[in-house]
């Protein structure tokens, strides 16, 4: 069993490598759930075969100490050479190989159904979200609010709330499912949207903005315009270039493709049922919806609602909108 298990330690060592060493991309949730399973069988071989076996053998041992002792104190031998304790313990103890990995077990079966089923750390990558989200801030999602989903599979077991507009939701990436982004519900089911001349539109209404002044933007290197837009009942922090003209980069073909048009003016979405269209905060610098299309209910992780960490900027904590 040792081998085994060090073959399986190496394994996991080759996979989280060539994850660090962006060769492929990590499934952490696949991860943690085989090593639950793993982890489980290794508690359960120690709870009814190993740990037993231990036993027998260190009860057999104390057997034959005090058979030993008796057999002695007949012939007058009262002191008698050997630790009886030292010699227990040794048979008693776990060997490495269970102790890194039925020892394990409660300690990764906690965090997989605390992750599962409630709450998920998150890191944001990239500036599409800022001025809500910055690069490198650590986010709790809520993984209940849209419903109980099966870890790995992502199916809905229980439906809870839906998702509205103004929400910040983490989703598996429709392009390529392995990939977490994190964006604003902006459209919901049957809403027709409408971006253009950085106006936002839904169902033919203006979304009122207030504008917030001008604020340097140093990744950009360059002056950038703040607002407050409402969704709803959502008050939140926008960002856009300061010029009028929409640059439109590579749409991609994406399921419903027929319900958005495109033209000088900007793109006009109608959402399908069971999908949402999403956008960053940071609206002339974010690839959501108006690119690569509508996020189906079934690639929702979650609502994210709390930075607990920012290593770049500590006094980043809290709830936001």
């Amino acid at each position: 069993m040792n081998y085994l298990t060090a073959a399986l330690y190496g394994a996991l060592l080759v996979y989280l490598g060539g994850w660090y060493m962006d060769r492929w991309i990590g499934n952490f949730a696949l991860l943690l759930f085989i090593l639950s399973a793993v982890t489980f069988v290794y508690w359960l071989a120690e709870r009814f075969r190993f740990k037993p076996a231990r036993e027998a053998a260190a009860q057999k041992l104390e057997a034959q100490d005090a058979a030993r002792r008796a057999e002695l104190a007949k012939k007058g031998i009262t002191q008698v050479d050997g630790n009886l304790d030292e010699a227990r313990n040794k048979l008693l103890a776990q060997p490495w190989w269970l102790d890194w990995t039925a020892g394990l077990f409660p300690v990764i079966i906690v965090v997989f159904l605390l992750r599962s089923f409630l709450f998920e750390p998150f890191k944001i990558p990239s500036g599409s979200m800022i001025p809500t989200l910055e690069v490198g801030d650590l986010i709790l999602v809520n993984k209940f609010h849209y419903g109980i989903r099966l870890p790995v599979l992502n199916t809905k077991i229980i439906p809870n709330n839906d998702p509205k507009r103004g929400d910040v939701v983490v989703f598996h990436y429709p392009v390529d499912p392995r990939i977490d982004y994190i964006k604003r519900v902006v459209g919901l089911p049957g809403d027709e949207i409408r971006y253009g001349n950085h106006e936002l539109r839904i169902n033919g209404q203006l979304v009122a903005t207030q504008p917030q002044g001008d604020v340097y933007d140093y990744e950009r290197m360059r002056d950038m315009l703040r607002a407050e837009e409402s969704l709803g009942e959502v008050p939140h922090q926008i960002q856009r270039e300061k010029a009028n003209a929409d640059g439109f980069g590579p749409i991609t073909v994406f399921p419903f493709r027929e319900n958005c048009s495109y033209g000088a003016e900007g793109v006009q979405c109608k959402v399908p049922a069971g999908h949402y269209f999403v956008m960053g905060d940071n609206r002339d610098n974010s690839q959501d919806s108006r690119y690569w299309g509508f996020v189906p209910d079934q690639n929702l992780v979650g609502r994210a609602f709390f930075i607990w960490m920012n290593f770049g900027n500590l006094g980043r904590f809290g709830s936001f909108r």
